[in-house]
């Protein structure tokens, strides 16, 4: 199979020349990498990822396709996708397609065949940066001016981009083999009392909403531009504030509504909403060199000293001196020491910076699903 030349270009001058899979075309974003070794899918479709490419370190990617079931949103968000060398024989029982005709099927713009490993080194190095892939312009120059000229991710709001455009009633549980996804009606028979949490889609993932209803919620999602009287309005016992893309000062309508909600509700964030919580009590956020991203990040509870690996992936952190003296850290990451989360002395909410819900990785911390159940139901008995 003749296979079309594809081309690289980072905003720094550097050059990776590869091969085209995928979607042909052009396409710009910050490249970033992903740790993981597994669960790519899951990673194209994370809202996250919007305005990125997104580089795999795991040299074989696709060796076992992709399916209908292992998605985070309605479809692939990510800019574009790197890799070593893309699987054209995937096996395994679930599959079916292999990662180089979803990827067309979805438009996403792919190059293989590159050094991944020297990629990631000069990331690392250097920082994440813009990028541009491209099969249609070859030229060099003219690709490395491309990239310069790319948006970059600060001040940038891509949640516009991602959240949905209406509310919904979320009711789908955990996959189980042989079963599939639960019905809520079958956890509800096993979780009494039920908690209205009302989730903040903010490029959020579909197992966020999946281990809230099987810890015992009926789960409304709304789009990121709702009000909080909206919010209050349907009387929620809870207030979820999901992950998303990009610079979260740049989404400060987010920010005013969740100024209004503290102390009101019972408020939990995860990734973009743990910084955008953080921008709401009057705290600040900083950009992170090259950022984490993988399913191998280790996170210490200070609470109990357990240390969690975790699945990540984000650019931005929190500075926790900037806010005050009512936020405690609970949360650190045993990399770089950065802020991974925090919970308030005396109001009813907490907030993480990691993916407690995997998809892909390691389950060690979905307890704070529960945590956030224990807190709701504190609330209401509280309210009497």
């Amino acid at each position: 199979m003749v296979m079309k030349k594809a081309i690289l270009a980072l905003a720094d001058g550097r050059i990776f020349a590869g091969r085209s899979f995928g979607a042909e075309g052009e396409t710009t974003g910050e490249v970033v990498f992903n740790t993981s070794m597994a669960g790519y899918q899951e990673v194209l479709t994370d809202p996250s990822y919007k305005g990125q490419i997104v580089t795999m370190t795991c040299p074989l990617i696709g060796n076992y396709g992709v399916n209908d079931e292992d998605i985070e949103s309605p479809g692939p968000v990510v800019e574009g996708f790197i890799v070593k060398e893309a699987c054209r024989f995937p096996s395994n029982w679930r599959s079916q397609k292999g990662i180089d005709q979803y990827l067309r099927d979805n438009g996403i713009v792919g190059i293989e065949g590159i050094d991944t490993r020297a990629l990631t080194v000069h990331i690392r190095k250097h920082g994440a940066q813009q990028g541009v892939i491209s099969t249609e312009d070859l030229d060099q120059d003219s690709l490395i001016n491309k990239a310069r000229s790319a948006p970059g991710m600060v001040g940038r709001d891509l949640v516009k981009l991602v959240t949905c455009p209406d509310s919904y009633k979320w009711e789908e549980g955990r996959w189980g083999l042989g079963t599939g996804y639960r019905k809520q009606e079958k956890v509800s028979a096993e979780k009494a009392p039920r908690f209205l949490v009302v989730a903040y889609d903010f490029g959020i993932k579909r197992n966020i909403l999946r281990l809230l209803v099987d810890a015992g919620c009926d789960v409304m999602v709304v789009p990121a531009h709702t009000s909080y009287e909206q919010v209050l309005d349907l009387n929620p016992d809870g207030i979820f504030l999901s992950n998303g893309p990009g610079d979260p000062e740049g989404v400060g309508y987010a920010i005013k509504n969740i100024t209004e909600f503290v102390g009101k509700r019972p408020v939990f964030g995860i990734c973009l909403g743990h910084q955008l919580l953080a921008l709401a009590l009057g705290g600040k956020t900083y950009k992170l060199k090259f950022g984490h991203r993988g399913g191998n990040q280790p996170v210490m509870d200070l609470t109990t000293k357990k240390v969690e690996i975790t699945t990540q992936n984000h650019g931005f952190a929190v500075d926790i001196d900037s806010i005050g003296g009512n936020m405690e850290l609970t949360h650190i990451n045993l990399n770089d020491n950065t802020v991974e989360g925090m919970r308030h002395k005396s109001l009813p909410l907490f907030s993480v910076q990691y993916h407690p819900e995997s998809s892909p990785g390691p389950h060690d911390s979905r307890y704070l699903f529960d945590s956030f159940v224990t807190m709701m139901r504190d609330y209401r008995k509280g309210r009497g």
